[in-house]
Parts: C-alpha cells; sequence; structure tokens
C-alpha cells in the first residue's frame, strides 16, 4: 500500500489540473458547482478503489478493483484527451487573439465517443470472439501434415468472470466448432491463484481434439501476483494446478517435447515454461526442453508464453532451430485498430512482436496470438478475442 500513495497522489494532482482546465471552460455556475462536487468525490473514489487489497484479496474483490478503476479512467480518459484536444484551441493567444471555441467542441466530441468506444469494449467486444485463420508453409513440413490444423488460443485469465462460466463455454464452444487436429493454450489460465480455475474445469475438459489439448504456464499462472503466508503454500498452489490441468485432460508441457505423429512422419512440439524480459521471471529452459534425441533437421514447433522468447533465443539462431513458434502474452494492450489494412496497438512500444504473424527471413515464423480474456481494465477495443486457426501446409518445391 506504501508503494502505492506517491503514485496516487500524482494521479489526484495531474487530475486536478485536468479538472480545473475544464472548471475555467464551464460558463454556467450551477455547471461549475456540479463539475467541483463530481470532482471531489471522483477523488474519494479512486482513493478508496486503490485502497482496496488486490494481492491478499479475494477474487470478488479484484474484480471489483478492476470495475472500480475501469469507471474511474471511463470519465478521467475521455476529459483528458477532452482537454488536450482544447488547448489547441488556446494557439491564438499566443498572438493575442481570441481561442478557438470550436477546438472545445471537438474536445468533447472526442470525449464522448473514447467514452462510447471504453464501455463498448467491456460491455460488448470483450465478448465478441473472433476466429483469425492463418495458413503456414514450411518446405521440411513432413508430407503426412500437409493440411494439419491446430486451434491457438491464450490468456484466458479466468479470474476475471467470477464464477460465471459463459463465456467460458461459448470460447470452448467455437473451439471445437473448428474440428481441429489438435488445441495449444499458450498460457496465462488465472490471475493470482489456481482457485480461480476450479468453476471452470467443466467446461474446459468439453475441448477435444484427435491429437487433445496441449498447454504452456505463462507468468499469472506461478502465484507470483500474490502474497503467500510461506513458500509451502505457494508451491501447493502451483502443484494444485497441475491437478486440475491433469483433470480437464490436458497436457501440460513444463519445459520438455511431445510428438505429433502420422504413420512414419512426426514432428515436434516443444513447450517451454515463462521465459521473457523483465519484470517477468523465468521458469523456463529451451535447452531443457527439446528432446536432443530427436532429429535435429526435423520440423519443431515451441510454444512459449511470451514473445521476447522468441526474440531473444529463436530468432537468428540456429543452435536449435525451431520452425514455428507460437505465442501470447501481449493482449495487445486490448487495445488496437485497423488502418489501410495494418493493425496497430499501443503494445508496439513495448513488444516489437505484439500480435499476428512475424518472420526472421530465414525460415522461422512467430505467431502471437493476442489473447482471449482480460487483466487488468475489463475491457477489449478493436483487441478482439481471438481464436487462431491455423493450418499447416508443405511448401511445394
Amino acid at each position: 500500500m506504501r508503494l502505492l500513495i506517491l503514485p496516487m497522489i500524482i494521479l489526484l494532482l495531474f487530475n486536478g489540473v485536468i479538472d480545473f482546465y475544464i472548471y475555467r471552460l464551464i460558463k454556467s455556475k450551477t455547471w461549475k458547482r456540479v463539475h467541483l462536487i463530481a470532482s471531489v468525490l471522483l477523488a474519494v473514489y479512486l482513493i478508496v478503489s486503490i485502497s482496496i487489497p488486490r494481492r491478499n484479496g479475494s477474487d470478488q474483490q479484484l474484480q471489483s478493483v478492476m470495475w472500480l478503476l475501469f469507471i474511474y479512467l471511463s470519465i478521467y480518459i475521455p476529459k483528458i484527451l477532452c482537454v488536450i484536444v482544447a488547448l489547441f484551441g488556446e494557439i491564438p493567444r499566443l498572438w493575442h487573439r481570441h481561442r478557438w471555441k470550436v477546438m472545445t467542441a471537438a474536445g468533447v466530441i472526442v470525449a464522448v465517443v473514447t467514452f462510447v468506444a471504453m464501455w463498448w469494449g467491456a460491455l460488448i467486444n470483450r465478448h465478441n470472439i473472433d476466429v483469425i485463420e492463418q495458413t503456414f508453409e514450411f518446405e521440411n513440413l513432413p508430407p503426412s501434415f500437409d493440411g494439419y490444423k491446430i486451434a491457438l488460443f491464450s490468456d484466458f485469465h479466468v479470474g476475471s468472470y467470477g464464477n460465471d462460466t459463459t463465456f467460458v463455454a461459448d470460447a470452448v464452444d467455437k473451439i471445437n466448432s473448428l474440428n481441429t487436429d489438435a488445441i495449444m493454450f499458450l498460457g496465462d489460465i488465472v490471475n493470482r491463484q489456481t482457485d480461480e480455475l476450479i468453476p471452470f474445469v467443466s467446461p474446459l475438459s468439453r475441448l477435444k481434439a484427435p491429437d487433445g489439448v496441449m498447454a504452456v504456464l505463462g507468468n499469472h499462472d506461478y502465484g507470483d501476483y500474490r502474497d503467500w503466508p510461506s513458500a509451502e503454500a505457494r508451491k501447493a498452489n502451483n502443484e494444485a494446478l497441475y491437478r486440475l490441468f491433469d483433470k480437464m485432460g490436458w497436457d501440460l508441457i513444463c519445459n520438455q517435447t511431445r510428438y505429433l505423429t502420422r504413420g512414419t512422419d512426426s514432428i515436434a512440439v516443444i513447450g517451454v515454461e515463462n521465459c521473457g524480459d523483465p519484470p517477468f521471471s523465468v521458469y523456463g529452459s529451451l535447452r531443457k526442453s527439446y528432446d536432443k534425441s530427436f532429429n535435429t533437421d526435423a520440423f519443431k514447433i515451441l510454444l512459449t508464453h511470451n514473445p521476447s522468447h522468441w526474440a531473444h533465443e529463436v530468432c537468428y539462431h540456429d543452435t536449435i532451430k525451431i520452425d514455428l513458434t507460437f505465442s501470447g502474452h501481449t493482449h495487445a494492450m486490448q487495445i488496437s485498430t485497423t488502418i489501410g489494412g495494418k493493425r496497430y496497438s499501443p503494445a508496439a512500444f513495448r513488444y516489437p512482436n505484439w500480435g499476428g504473424r512475424y518472420d526472421d527471413g530465414n525460415g522461422r515464423i512467430l505467431y502471437v496470438n493476442i489473447g482471449i480474456g482480460t487483466v487488468g481494465l475489463p475491457m477489449r477495443i478493436g483487441a478482439t478475442p481471438e481464436i487462431t486457426l491455423v493450418t499447416l501446409r508443405r511448401k511445394k518445391q
């Protein structure tokens, strides 16, 4: 809590400046008074929201904090954008002329659009599952795997749904309807602890494919985001997660290699525990995961939660040549847009490989699934929940 006091004070001061500028723009004395009272109440609201325990509180408390902060931000982000636009109206004053009042109106429009977009993302779009079809061609793909289909999904964060299994059940039905050969999950099944998964074991157990459901862990799956009374309690939490994966019938691959076979042909599926960049803990090892008895030149798929792992250890590296890597983790920061056929997201400032397909030019391909759930803010603006339908093709020579 002490660590949050300074950021909270800075945020309150910043928002106070925003509110003061808006106060000056308002002409009606009645609306000035209403705005002042609302600003004070929102400041109190923020203090109360941040004071609710997150690491030690219940799942219901965590959901409450998510929604409380979202409500607050859905008011202040539009306000900030409104002020930024309105400030352009002050430019003529540099030459002692009247401000452009039209910029105030434009700021109000931007604020309203932003507010609507945020609530649309929270109430509607975060439940609109999108199936993205991707075809990958490789010269070294074994002939028997030509046309092999995989359903990818990632970052479910089931704790964000409490005990409501509706969305999870819908996602399961959509994945099963794709009739793929295999299903692969790319990590972050929970937010903080294993108990979150219990209400969802039944619907997730319905996922079926001929070659089963394979999964790896993400940074949220190790209990790193909760304060535990002891190391033994955290260990028990993690062991309980392994048992639930087994109960669901999912093959959890922890620094190991699995094989998919078709007749005399086979490909390796390497599952690495969480690897990435700070501040996320590293639990995985590609070298430990790879079965050295497998043919070095054979086709290999890597499941690794954080796409930074591909950039650091797979891309341009020949020690263990990985043909195809699947990752998740970024969520596209739950905000994206498409302009001129190209996708944009604030996640690009943090992750060069934040969503979609990436090639290193030497035959290695990374695909980043932007996830199906939400964490932090319960919204998705443009970054629609994703299931990826992958088709493997043997490239004609």
